[in-house]
């Protein structure tokens, strides 16, 4: 049995999307024979800050879930925070694929993303001894 149930069962879905954002960079490279860089295409470069803005914030939201839930951390936070990362990677992804302007589904997104690792990082912090 793992030791974080929890954790994983979000690391695999979250890896699920990084995995299909990963391919939809590789595609629009091959669509516009880009290998390296972003061959100063817009719609590539925006595919590919969309992949890198998931990978930027995914890694730390997992890691303080893990932390928490190896710690005892509360199952309903743990369920909350999982859910909350993938909305708001979800809601960042299409409010950014056709513009490099504001969004608010994006903004959202975003502010989500952010508020969970900030409530994680304070139910860590609260749990040390």
């Amino acid at each position: 049995m793992l030791p974080v149930p929890i954790t994983a069962l979000y690391a695999g879905i979250l890896a699920l999307l990084v995995t299909a954002l990963g391919i939809n960079v590789t595609a629009h490279r091959a669509k516009f024979g880009v290998m390296l860089g972003d061959g100063d295409k817009p719609q590539l470069r925006r595919m590919i800050r969309i992949d890198g803005n998931v990978v930027e914030y995914v890694p730390i939201g997992l890691l303080l879930m893990g932390l928490y839930e190896l710690d005892g951390g509360l199952t309903l936070a743990l369920h909350a925070a999982g859910i909350a990362l993938i909305v708001g990677r979800l809601m960042f992804v299409p409010g950014m694929l056709n513009t490099d302007g504001p969004n608010p589904v994006r903004a959202s997104g975003v502010t989500l993303t952010w508020i969970t690792i900030a409530a994680l990082a304070v139910l860590n912090l609260w749990r040390i001894r």
